[in-house]
């Protein structure tokens, strides 16, 4: 199967709230997918639903097509981390492991394989998870989702609560996994984490998607970052040959063409560039920034009336 994951017109209302609404995407073996989006944009809920903790209201959510509840020993087919904060605070992270690779039918040795991997120490695994940090309940989720080896990994906001070296870690573990032909939904709302790691991007607001596509379509779909001596002069050559123009904050212009085209714009008018180059991260956060500034707006003013 092409996909291993396939969302399709996936809608969830509470009341008159629609939490999510129409979606549709797919994520492909060997791929890191990152689902992005503000918080209260519909990831969670999303992925909740994948995994058949939430039953929608519309549309189908199905992993190598068919429902998560129809998987026989779905750990060993689909690994989910959806709320690290959820594990079992009583029990130790080396117990915690243990019960699961005992419910899964799975030896011990894997267990100590997969502390190992996730830099969980000896010391660290005879604790107790209610002692955990944040950043340690982070690595003991993600080695309890390896720990079946599945072919697919579900997992919202990993890198909550993990340090620099531990997002470094996190990324490299990731990317070596859908190396190896594994399937990654990742959910997050910084740009950065996604924008690394991620091969295709859906970005989700106000619970719809209003971007989607390879990391490269959308960097492309960016445009061109130039400056020149003559930014007014370029500027109007550009116009004239029926290119959008903005200027950039931080000077030059972006432009809605191939670089090519611009500098062909500005050969013809005689205008010295001064740089040149595709639409890099910075776009692709203007782009995001722009597609989520409803929905920011909107949680802004719901909180202020919480208060």
């Amino acid at each position: 199967m092409d996909d291993m994951i396939t969302v399709k017109n996936l809608t969830k209302r509470y009341g008159d709230y629609v939490a999510v609404d129409d979606v549709s995407f797919t994520c492909r073996p060997g791929q890191v997918t990152g689902f992005l989006g503000p918080n209260g944009a519909g990831k969670s809920t999303t992925m909740r639903i994948i995994a058949g903790l939430t039953p929608p209201t519309s549309g189908v959510a199905q992993l190598y097509g068919v429902d998560y509840r129809t998987i026989p020993n779905p750990a060993t087919q689909v690994g989910i981390l959806l709320d690290a904060s959820a594990q079992h605070a009583g029990r130790t992270g080396a117990e915690v492991l243990r019960l699961s690779a005992m419910t899964m039918g799975i030896g011990r040795d894997r267990v100590d394989e997969m502390l190992e991997l996730v830099s969980l120490t000896p010391e660290e695994a005879g604790r107790r998870v209610r002692n955990y940090s944040l950043g340690m309940r982070q690595r003991l989720g993600i080695a309890a989702a390896l720990l079946g080896d599945p072919k697919i990994l579900i997992l919202d906001e990993p890198a909550n609560g993990l340090d620099p070296a531990g997002i470094h870690w996190m990324r490299t573990l990731l990317r070596g996994y859908a190396d190896r032909g594994g399937t990654v939904l990742l959910s997050s709302h910084l740009l950065h984490e996604i924008e690394i790691v991620a091969d295709d991007i859906v970005v989700i607001g106000n619970g719809r998607i209003v971007a989607q596509g390879t990391k490269d379509e959308l960097l492309a779909g960016a445009g061109t970052r130039v400056r020149s001596l003559d930014d007014a002069a370029l500027g109007e050559a550009l116009v004239a040959a029926g290119i959008t123009v903005q200027r950039n904050t931080s000077g030059g212009l972006d432009v809605d063409a191939d670089p090519v085209d611009v500098g062909r714009a500005a050969a013809a008018v005689g205008v010295v560039l001064t740089e040149l180059r595709p639409a890099d991260g910075a776009q692709l956060e203007a782009m995001f920034l722009q597609l989520t500034a409803e929905t920011q707006r909107e949680h802004t003013t719901l909180e202020g009336v919480a208060r």
